[in-house]
């Protein structure tokens, strides 16, 4: 088992201070990965949990749970038994927010004060262009002209699986903060890519040979930057004033794609101060 933490790897590159995060990468889901069942460091409740599950899923469950409870850790929270709460989330201690995210090779958790924070969403998802049938759930008015656009700019990025991790990572951070359900058409995603970091191919033209297609390329590409999502539907009233536009960060790597979404609580303003009598 390979744990990172606080190291600003992956995920640690997406979140700002004072969110603590721990990632675990690697093959946690084919040939050597651990066929425990009942890893040491769940506890009873969380292993009933997953009595019923694959051991495939079990594995992801508890890699997951490890993380959470490492990022737990380092917020000094104590341990505990991490169940299910609302729509089958984690239910986070009192007096924190937080999130979870695990695909085919990454697991990962962040949590934060909710003093500091009104909600929390990460994604993680391997980098792959979207099924059809699944794009047409995801992409709707403006993104797709956006998309297009991006596509051009930097076509070995799957921009569609970017846009649903980025809408992935909204909703967490809504619901979290008690928002009622969320769709894909419900959220407006709109993009900035940050300088290139990596190796990658400019547009392809039909009869430029010069360039191979996209499945011929043998080099992973990087790629970082930041996105807003504006909430069309109402805000809830809830524990602080809910933005209705979201700024998160996203980055490709090694093979994956993760997106993030902090929603800091806004700082009260401090009282009217008089001004001392001289001044007046």
């Amino acid at each position: 088992m390979r744990v990172r933490s606080e190291g600003r790897l992956l995920l640690g590159a997406l979140l700002p201070e004072r969110v603590h995060w721990a990632e675990e990468t690697g093959a946690v889901d084919g040939p050597g990965a651990d066929d425990d069942p009942r890893p040491s460091w769940l506890f009873a409740e969380e292993e009933a949990l997953m009595a019923r599950a694959t051991p495939g899923r079990r594995r992801e469950f508890a890699t997951a749970r490890l993380c959470a409870h490492r990022a737990l850790a380092g917020l000094g929270v104590a341990a505990a038994p991490l169940l299910r709460g609302r729509r089958g989330a984690p239910a986070w201690p009192a007096g924190t927010v937080g999130s979870i995210t695990h695909c085919a090779g990454y697991r990962g958790a962040a949590v934060a004060p909710a003093a500091r924070f009104l909600g929390l969403g990460i994604d993680a998802e391997p980098h792959a262009p979207l099924p059809s049938e699944v794009r047409e759930e995801v992409v709707f008015g403006p993104e797709k002209a956006r998309l297009r656009e991006l596509a051009a700019r930097r076509p070995d990025i799957a921009w569609d699986r970017l846009l649903f991790s980025a809408k992935e990572s909204v909703y967490k951070a809504w619901s979290g903060y008690g928002g009622t359900w969320l769709g894909f058409e419900d959220a407006e995603v709109s993009w900035r890519l940050d300088a290139p970091d990596g190796p990658h191919q400019p547009a392809r033209t039909r009869d430029d040979p010069s360039h191979p297609p996209a499945c011929a390329r043998t080099e992973l590409p990087r790629a970082s930057g930041r996105f807003r999502a504006r909430i069309l539907v109402p805000v809830p009233v809830g524990p602080g004033p809910f933005p209705r536009v979201l700024a998160g960060r996203w980055l490709v790597r090694e093979g994956l794609l993760l997106t993030a979404v902090a929603v800091p609580r806004p700082v009260p303003l401090p009282p009217h101060r008089t001004a001392p009598k001289e001044y007046r």
